[in-house]
């Protein structure tokens, strides 16, 4: 079933700053990558680790389905060509996990009668199969919540709101040892060690002609679970009829209005935010 790419939209958290997320599509896949705001200095060459392993990931995972491999084929061979490039390109070699470049991942390709979705991490899709049912395919909403319980709690011990300005040094302790455990035990991303294909999420779609598909990053489902905004519903709707521009100006507009976090506990005042729209069929 193939996709018609409706919009896309991708901005970056900070202007002064690199976009952490990227995505790419094709006539059959669709995918946003989502990388992991590094903890500490680069150690790829360039701006950020992360910015690196997300936009390398959307090249090299399209260009493998171009080439006709199976999703998780495409993935595997992603995840071997960063893990190559990694220790090729890296200035040294990581000391403790939290170093390592991770992202989360929602990639969609397309099948006779739908479409396979895998996932990582806080990246999701909507999927609307009729105009009143949307579902959510993915993690996102559950991690988002357990997010902002974790950024309001730290913010309280430390007695500061839970923005930062412009720095997360109060925060980084506990930011790496939970990056740690990343690629351990049920806990994987996509990351340039092939070993996570065998970790990823992931589910077969059946649905008919004419369905649409979100697949966003975690930083534009905010305007549904950190800011309650719209429901997954109301969020597809809004997409599109008015387009993703509109709901871009909205959310930034919401993270002006609460640069601290005090309103809606968040770890940066705005986060990079992707999205891409496509109909099936």
């Amino acid at each position: 079933m193939p996709f018609e790419i409706l919009d896309t939209l991708s901005l970056p958290g900070d202007a002064l700053k690199p976009n952490d997320d990227a995505f790419g599509h094709t006539q059959n896949a669709a995918v946003v990558l989502d990388g992991a705001t590094s903890l500490g200095d680069s150690v790829m060459p360039g701006d950020s680790d992360a910015a690196w392993i997300a936009h390398f990931g959307a090249r090299r995972l399209m260009a493998h389905v171009r080439d006709g491999e199976a999703p998780k084929d495409a993935l595997r061979y992603t995840l071997a060509d960063a893990e190559k490039s990694f220790k090729a390109l890296r200035r040294r070699a990581p000391q403790e996990q939290w170093e390592i470049p991770f992202a989360s991942m929602a990639f969609a390709s397309q099948t006779e009668d739908g479409f396979d979705f895998l996932w990582f991490g806080d990246c999701a899709g909507l999927l609307q199969r009729t105009k009143d049912k949307v579902e959510v395919l993915g993690d996102s909403f559950e991690s988002k919540v357990l997010e902002a319980k974790r950024a309001a709690k730290m913010a309280k011990a430390l007695k500061r709101a839970p923005v930062t300005s412009g720095e997360r040094s109060p925060y980084l302790p506990d930011l790496r040892k939970s990056r740690n455990r990343v690629n351990t035990g049920s806990h994987w991303a996509f990351s340039p060690d092939m070993r996570a294909a065998d970790f990823v999420a992931a589910t077969r779609v059946v649905v008919q002609t004419g369905a649409m598909l979100l697949l966003a990053s975690d930083g534009f489902l905010a305007l549904t679970t950190d800011y309650g905004r719209y429901s997954a519903h109301g969020l597809m709707e809004k997409a599109a009829s008015k387009g993703l521009t509109v709901l871009g100006e909205e959310l930034r507009a919401i993270e002006e209005a609460d640069p601290q976090g005090r309103k809606h506990p968040r770890f940066k005042k705005s986060d990079d935010a992707t999205a891409v729209l496509l109909r099936l069929g």
